[in-house]
């Protein structure tokens, strides 16, 4: 199992979009990945799912990644939250 935490720095948060890019970046990688935010965790292979953590600029999410491709994925998962978040 791979985990990491990532603040927010998107002045908006993760609202429609690029809750879509993420779930879509998600679905590229055989591994489960786990957003959490506070106690409230969501697939993010889940639209609903992502934006019903609510999150806000400033937010710190965990992202677990567990599975066969977990290296690579959480590595993917880094980079696309320093990207697009």
């Amino acid at each position: 199992m791979k985990q990491f935490e990532y603040v927010i720095t998107d002045p908006v948060g993760i609202h429609a979009r690029p809750a879509g890019l993420l779930v879509k970046e998600a679905k590229q990688h055989e591994s489960k990945i786990m957003v959490r935010k506070g106690d409230k965790s969501a697939d993010a292979t889940r639209m609903m799912s992502v934006m019903g953590l609510g999150v806000k600029c400033g937010d710190t999410l965990t992202v677990t990644v567990e599975g066969a491709d977990e290296d690579a994925a959480a590595e993917a998962m880094q980079a696309f939250f320093q990207a697009n978040l």
